[in-house]
């Protein structure tokens, strides 16, 4: 199964829309993972136009994507435990508030957003992944999202890319 992860795509404030790279992937993936930070619910619309979308709200999204979607949430897919949060909050680094999330939770992989900086490691046997921005890259050299890869193990790839 092929999952393309985003996070973070700030629309329509950073871009007036999806990049090209991104779009390019989106045709062949079974599932979309956002982290939070879409801005408004026309991003949630047109990832759905794309596969099925999974993900959760961040500390920027509007009132629609609030009463949407939760805090956190876990998928399964093909037996793995997915964990999926925005990692906004006090205290801690971003990625340690993303873990904490789960603490008493058996995920296999555990995908966050919010610090725009991506992430691709292993803590013990928990994959920890952040797909970056895929509009908003901040302080990182290039755009970025993320792809997994499941089947008898979960593989992750982050994409790296200039602007359109």
């Amino acid at each position: 199964m092929n999952i393309v992860v985003i996070s973070d795509t700030h629309l329509p404030k950073k871009k007036k829309g999806l990049p090209a790279r991104l779009l390019e992937e989106l045709k062949d993936t079974d599932l979309i993972v956002h982290a939070g930070d879409w801005q408004t619910i026309d991003v949630y619309r047109e990832l759905q136009s794309h596969a099925k979308v999974e993900g959760v709200y961040g500390n920027v999204d509007s009132q629609d994507i609030i009463e949407l979607l939760p805090f956190k949430k876990i998928v399964e897919v093909n037996g793995y435990k997915i964990g999926i949060t925005h990692g906004h909050g006090n205290g801690k680094t971003t990625e340690k508030r993303a873990i904490e999330v789960f603490k008493d939770e058996k995920v296999d992989c555990i995908i966050f957003g919010h610090s725009h900086i991506p992430v691709n490691r292993l803590e013990g046997e928990i994959l920890i992944f952040n797909p970056g921005s895929p509009t908003d890259k901040r302080r990182q050299k290039m755009f970025s999202f993320g792809v997994l890869n499941i089947s008898d193990k979960i593989a992750a790839e982050l994409i790296y890319f200039d602007e359109d």
